[in-house]
């Protein structure tokens, strides 16, 4: 009981140093609290702004990456087309450049066989036979007045020497495939034929029976057709003219056989 007044003091001198606080001071701690209270919660404001964008510059840069990866994909893709562009393209101009050769061989093979079948009929005179080329193939035009009668479809002894002369030349050469064309002139025949269509016919036949039986040009060469009037090479209305219109070419062409082969690979090629 004897300690309570010395309790009782303590409290007094507490209650006056509280007291002794200026208020100014006070305050102004107060005020300080609650700048720094308003302090912490701005920057923790901050600190969740900064953290959404982390997150949206995270997800852009994830964006960023596919994307990449997906043009580095497409980049890669073409590439690889590139290079098989530049495979087929290369592909392309080889065949191109064995198709050339292979024309220029055969304008060349060509030539050579129109020369050689000049050489061999040189005994003949123009008006009985021409040897010509014409889109890449040798003609042999021969007159009605060096194979056949008026109107028949016979072939003469001249006409038969003839044949004999160009059948050593087709043996000789057997990649030339061989297009016996009859032609007659506008006059109407009224003899063993019944049109002209009939004797162009005849005639284009006969010559091949001679050079398959005769002379063993294999058949399987020849082709045989008759034009009647209607590709005439001379005006009709001159003797002159229906002379020269009354003749039969047998025409002669290289086997294009390689040639169609590279262009049908290169067709086929070409589709896929």
């Amino acid at each position: 009981m004897k300690q309570a007044p010395y309790t009782i003091l303590l409290l007094l001198i507490v209650i006056s140093l509280n007291a002794c606080v200026p208020q100014k001071k006070y305050l102004a701690a107060q005020n300080r609290v609650a700048r720094l209270h308003q302090d912490s919660v701005n920057f923790y404001n901050e600190i969740l702004g900064l953290k959404g964008t982390v997150s949206k510059i995270e997800e852009e840069n994830l964006m960023t990456a596919s994307r990449l990866n997906k043009s580095r994909e497409e980049l890669s893709q073409t590439k690889q087309n590139l290079t098989s562009s530049n495979e087929t393209i290369a592909s392309q101009q080889a065949r191109l450049q064995e198709l050339q050769r292979l024309i220029e061989q055969q304008k060349q093979q060509t030539e050579g066989l129109r020369k050689t079948i000049a050489d061999a009929l040189i005994n003949f005179n123009s008006d009985q036979l021409t040897v010509s080329l014409k889109n890449g193939k040798v003609y042999v035009s021969m007159s009605e007045q060096l194979l056949f009668p008026s109107a028949s479809a016979e072939v003469n002894k001249a006409g038969t020497e003839a044949l004999a002369t160009l059948a050593k030349v087709l043996n000789q050469n057997t990649d030339i495939n061989i297009n016996i064309e009859g032609h007659t002139d506008s006059i109407a025949i009224a003899k063993k034929y019944i049109d002209n269509w009939a004797l162009s016919v005849a005639r284009s036949t006969a010559i091949a029976r001679i050079l398959i039986k005769n002379y063993e040009v294999n058949p399987t060469r020849i082709i045989t057709s008759g034009r009647s009037q209607f590709f005439p090479i001379a005006d009709n209305s001159t003797e002159t003219g229906r002379a020269k219109n009354r003749r039969t070419e047998i025409i002669l062409e290289p086997k294009l056989d390689k040639i169609m082969q590279l262009v049908e690979s290169q067709s086929t090629s070409s589709t896929k």
